[in-house]
C-alpha cells in the first residue's frame, strides 16, 4: 500500500482553471504518469492564456478538452464519459470562479460539467489574490464545497504573482500528491483515533548541552501519514526532527521526554490506538545547570536520573478496548528482550528491530521489523518505512478486531 502502489492505474481528472499557478500542474501530470496513472487534464478557456493545452496532451497522452462542444472527439457525450472513468478529481489551481461555480452546481464549461457529472471524490486547491480568498463570499462558498463532501486544500502562504504576500499561493505539486493518494487510498481506519510518538528526545544538560539519541523519526511519521490516508484521527506526538509532518496529522511538538509524557498522558484516555514508536531517553540528567558548564582540566561527571516510563503508564492506565504497540530497538538478543518487554509492559504488541542489521538503523529509508504478540512472532523482510508503517497497521487492524467483539 505504498503511496505509489496506490496510484498505478488509477484513473485521475485534473482541472486546470485560469491562475499563474496553472504551470505548476504539468509537474503534478508528469509525476503522475511516471507512478503509472491515467491522468487526463481538463482547462477552462481562461487557463489556455496560461499554459496551452498541448502541454498537457504531451505529458498525459490524452486529448485535453476545453471547449464541451469540441467536434475533434469521438462521437460521444465527453464530460459524462470522462466522469465515469474519474476515480477522483482535482481541480487545481481553483479560481474564485470555478470554485462559485462548483458551489452553485453551475455547469456552463467543459470543466464544471464534467466536476457536476462526476460522483468520485473531489478537490479543490484555491489559489488567488489574498483578497479575493478571504473575501466573506469566497469562505462561504468553500464551506459549500466541504457541506457537500469536496475537500477543500487550504493554500499556502508567501509571495503572489500580483506582488501581495499572504495566503492565496496554491501548495507545491508535491504536496498535491499527497492528497491525491490520500483520495484514493482505501479507508479501513475511519473513525479510528490515533496516536503516535516519534523522534528523540533531548535532555537537558545546560543551556547548550542536551542528552539524545540518533532516532530521524522517519518511522513514527510513516505510521502516522499511514494512518491519515487510512481515515483514522491522528495525533502525532513529536520530538525535534528534520522531516516535514504529514498532511492531515494534528501534531504535538515537544522536547523531553517528561514533555513527551505529558502530552501523552493528556490524550491517551481518547485513543482507540496508541503506537509509541518514539525514541524516548532512559535517563536525564539529575539536575540541569541554568548557565553553561565551563570547561575545566580532568574529566567531569553528570549525574543521571531515570526518566518517566510512558509506554509502561500506558499499559497500567490503558482504556477498556484500547490497542497498545510499543517499539523496541536492540542491537542483541532482540526477540527475548522484545517478547519480555510486551509481557512487562502489559502491551498487545511489540515490534522489534535490530539497529546494527543493515538497512535498519536509525536515518534510513527502510527498515526490517519483527512483530510480536502474545499469540506469536512474525518478521518482515526489509522494506521502505512507508510499507512497514501499513503492514503494521494492517497487523494491528487484524488483531484488533475480535476485540470489538469483546474477544481476544
Amino acid at each position: 500500500m505504498e503511496k505509489d502502489k496506490i496510484i498505478a492505474g488509477r484513473h485521475i481528472v485534473l482541472g486546470v482553471t485560469g491562475s499563474i499557478a496553472a504551470y505548476k500542474i504539468a509537474s503534478l501530470a508528469s509525476m503522475l504518469v511516471k507512478k503509472k496513472a491515467d491522468v487526463t487534464v481538463i482547462m477552462t478557456a481562461n487557463a489556455t492564456n496560461f499554459i496551452n493545452p498541448v502541454t498537457f496532451e504531451t505529458l498525459t497522452g490524452h486529448k485535453c478538452p476545453v471547449d464541451t462542444f469540441d467536434r475533434n472527439f469521438e462521437f460521444q457525450v465527453e464530460h459524462v464519459s470522462l466522469a465515469k472513468q474519474a476515480e477522483v478529481f482535482l481541480t487545481a489551481p481553483a479560481s474564485a470562479d470555478v470554485i462559485a461555480k462548483a458551489a452553485h452546481g453551475i455547469a456552463d464549461d467543459m470543466l464544471t460539467t464534467t466536476l457536476l457529472a462526476c460522483t468520485c471524490p473531489k478537490l479543490f486547491a484555491p489559489a488567488m489574490n489574498t483578497a479575493m480568498y478571504r473575501n466573506p463570499i469566497t469562505q462561504d462558498n468553500l464551506k459549500t464545497l466541504a457541506r457537500y463532501g469536496m475537500e477543500v486544500i487550504a493554500p499556502a502562504s508567501g509571495h503572489l504573482a500580483c506582488g501581495d504576500t499572504g495566503e492565496g499561493k496554491m501548495p507545491e505539486p508535491e504536496v498535491l500528491y499527497e492528497y491525491l493518494v490520500k483520495a484514493l487510498t482505501p479507508k479501513d481506519m475511519a473513525g479510528v483515533k490515533l496516536l503516535v510518538t516519534a523522534g528523540p528526545t533531548q535532555e537537558k544538560i545546560d543551556p547548550v548541552r542536551y542528552i539524545s539519541n540518533h532516532s530521524s523519526g522517519r518511522m513514527g511519521y510513516a505510521i502516522a501519514r499511514a494512518a491519515m490516508m487510512r481515515g483514522a484521527d491522528v495525533t502525532l506526538v513529536s520530538g525535534k526532527v528534520s522531516i516535514e509532518p504529514p498532511i492531515g496529522v494534528r501534531v504535538v511538538p515537544v522536547v523531553s521526554a517528561a514533555d513527551m509524557a505529558q502530552a501523552v498522558k493528556e490524550t491517551a484516555a481518547k485513543q482507540d490506538i496508541i503506537i509509541k514508536a518514539a525514541a524516548v531517553a532512559d535517563y536525564r540528567p539529575a539536575a540541569a545547570a541554568d548557565e553553561k558548564i565551563k570547561k575545566k582540566d580532568g574529566d567531569m561527571s553528570v549525574a543521571l536520573e531515570r526518566t518517566e516510563d510512558i509506554l509502561g503508564y500506558l499499559g497500567t492506565h490503558r482504556q477498556e478496548g484500547q490497542f497498545l504497540c510499543g517499539f523496541s530497538m536492540e542491537t542483541e538478543n532482540m526477540l527475548e528482550n522484545s517478547r519480555a518487554k510486551l509481557t512487562k509492559k502489559n502491551v498487545d504488541m511489540i515490534v522489534a528491530n535490530n539497529v546494527k542489521q543493515e538497512g535498519a538503523g536509525f536515518g534510513t529509508d527502510t527498515n526490517i521489523v519483527t512483530v510480536l504478540t502474545k499469540e506469536g512472532t512474525e518478521k518482515f523482510p526489509i522494506m521502505s518505512k512507508d510499507e512497514a508503517a501499513h503492514r503494521i497497521l494492517d497487523r494491528i487492524m487484524a488483531y484488533r478486531a475480535p476485540m470489538a467483539f469483546g474477544e481476544k
